[in-house]
């Protein structure tokens, strides 16, 4: 399940785990013009964990969800 919220400056995902345990905390992603954060709960310290990915980043990861193994590199159309 998840849920996707409208904020002032920023689009949130919540991801909510569901099935069968071990469960994980929620993860919090949250889409910012310059960037995505992703925060979650971590229980053994109490404390949440936030991971900040570039654009470049997320680009990047959007498109090794769809590759095999292996080393790339996205090359950028030049404009014209």
């Amino acid at each position: 399940m998840f849920t996707i919220e409208h904020d002032f400056d920023a689009t949130v995902i919540t991801l909510v785990d569901e099935g069968a345990a071990p469960l994980q905390e929620d993860l919090s992603i949250s889409a910012f013009a310059e960037c995505v954060t992703l925060e979650q709960y971590d229980p053994r310290t109490d404390t949440v964990q936030k991971i900040t990915l570039s654009e470049a980043q997320l680009r990047d990861l959007a498109a090794a969800l769809d590759l095999p193994e292996g080393i790339y590199r996205i090359r950028q159309e030049p404009e014209t």
